[in-house]
């Protein structure tokens, strides 16, 4: 077993470059990556361990056939083979990914670089090969496509539903309170003094449900963020909510891009509900939102100066504006925390990718 070196021992260099010998058993012996070279007409000529693991064939089986055995029927038909040998003769080298087939007939995403070998006189030796199986990699970018679009599905549907919830309120039941407390002041009128008050006592309470419900509506479906973004739809939101509650806030934002509709909803819904869990609990004065580009996301943070506690992890888990919150940023896959001691206020922080857009699939092109 090789000794590490000690701390303050000098590290001992090597006495000699790596051997020709050495170097072509470090290449055999490598698992990951199949590398081989091919002859000028594109005719295997070696092989290592890798080629084997990753295609299935032995050296045995596979020195002396063209190397476009690995590609699928359509590949050869289009001449794709002869065109990346033509290709890495005239650029120096070719990288491309696509389908592969292995010896079992099995198809595999590969990852492929072709150089062109030249010996001392400048003449064309052969290429060098060496392939990647990335069907892994490609699969977990195919998962993460497909739980993306599910998400945005799950938040389509969520707004879509909060929308008809909030026009049903609307259109019935605000109308119809309405149409109570119009009853009510008429009655108000026309009654003995006695039964009046207690008439216009109910007309207050109905006011007051008519405010709660088109409250309600508002924070089910705020107008703007699909038509303005999330920048203009937060600093509408700040102004209209905080500042009716009576405290000042402060906004800072430093996106790269606009994100897309469903990544924007998430974050405005889990705001809002922060910024109302600091109304109904914090007792503080200020908030400070803060959304920034971060790691290839969105950042957010919402600080408030209230009263604060400390948070217990029930707490954490039981509190129901709480789970909301948490299951809308990790559904978006992203992370969410919440902070908090007795006199320094809460702060809210979570993070959601903001990915590029996904453009469209070329995987039968290759």
């Amino acid at each position: 077993m090789t000794r590490a070196p000690q701390p303050h021992e000098p590290v001992r260099k090597p006495t000699a470059p790596l051997s020709e010998a050495a170097f072509t058993l470090l290449v055999q012996g490598v698992l990951d990556y199949g590398i081989f070279m091919l002859d000028q007409q594109g005719y295997i000529i070696s092989w290592n361990a890798g080629a084997e693991r990753i295609k299935g064939y032995s050296a045995a089986e596979i020195v002396g056939q063209h190397f476009s055995v690995f590609y699928p029927t359509e590949d050869n038909a289009s001449g794709k083979p002869q065109w990346e040998l033509e290709t890495a003769v005239a650029e120096g080298r070719l990288e491309d990914e696509g389908w592969r087939i292995r010896k079992d007939g099995s198809r595999f995403w590969a990852n492929v670089v072709i150089t062109a070998l030249w010996d001392d006189k400048g003449q064309l030796a052969g290429f060098g090969k060496v392939t990647r199986d990335m069907s892994e990699r490609r699969a977990a970018q195919h998962a993460l496509k497909e739980r993306r679009r599910l998400f945005d599905h799950l938040v389509q549907a969520q707004e879509t539903e909060r929308r008809r919830i909030a026009w049903d309120v609307h259109d019935d039941s605000i109308q119809a309170m309405v149409a109570v407390g119009m009853r009510l002041q008429l009655l108000a009128d026309r009654v003995p003094e006695a039964y009046s008050a207690e008439l216009h006592r109910l007309d207050t309470s109905v006011r007051g449900a008519i405010s709660r419900l088109r409250n309600l509506t508002f924070r089910l479906h705020p107008p703007g963020i699909d038509r303005h973004g999330l920048l203009e739809a937060l600093s509408n939101h700040l102004e209209d909510a905080v500042t009716s509650w009576g405290m000042t806030y402060s906004f800072e934002h430093r996106l790269d891009r606009e994100p897309p509709p469903e990544t924007a909803i998430t974050i405005f819904r889990i705001v809002q509900e922060a910024l109302l869990n600091v109304h109904k609990h914090a007792y503080g004065r200020t908030v400070a939102l803060l959304v920034q580009s971060a790691d290839g996301g969105i950042l957010t943070r919402v600080v408030d100066d209230g009263t604060g506690a400390p948070i217990s992890p029930g707490a954490v888990h039981d509190h129901f504006g709480v789970i909301e919150m948490r299951e809308r940023a990790e559904t978006a896959g992203g992370w969410w925390s919440m902070r908090s001691e007795p006199g320094t206020g809460t702060t809210v922080e979570f993070w959601v990718p903001n990915p590029d857009p996904v453009p469209a699939s070329t995987d039968d092109q290759s």
